[in-house]
């Protein structure tokens, strides 16, 4: 795992936003828990530690961001199809999952398929 770090891009902005919001989500969702301690533990704390790691410039918190985002993912999918009830909860954690995974992604994916300079070939 490297620790070296880059330079801050809108990717990397976006990364950190939605990653903050995925832990607000959550403090809301789980505040009335019965075990309230354990789901900061689970939902909360995750998302803030790679929060601290994005800021840091971290280069490995963008990757275990999007593999993070894909519980989040599975975990909004499950309570938006067996618990409608909860409204737009479940929802907010799939569409922060996924601005999480395109976000840790985007760079990668401007590094492979972007235009390639003449000097290069």
């Amino acid at each position: 795992m490297s620790t070296q770090r880059s330079r801050p891009d809108a990717a990397r902005s976006v990364l950190a936003c939605s990653l903050a919001l995925i832990a607000v989500l959550y403090l809301l969702w789980h505040r009335d828990d019965p075990h309230f301690g354990a789901a900061l533990i689970v939902f909360v704390l995750p998302p803030l530690v790679l929060l601290a790691g994005v800021l840091r410039g971290l280069r490995a918190a963008p990757l275990w961001s999007g593999i993070a985002a894909l519980f989040w993912f599975s975990h909004g999918v499950m309570y938006a199809w067996s618990h409608p009830e909860l409204g737009v909860r479940p929802w907010a954690g799939i569409a922060l999952s996924l601005a999480v995974v395109f976000s840790a992604s985007l760079p990668g994916l401007r590094a492979r398929f972007g235009r390639r300079s003449a000097s290069a070939d």
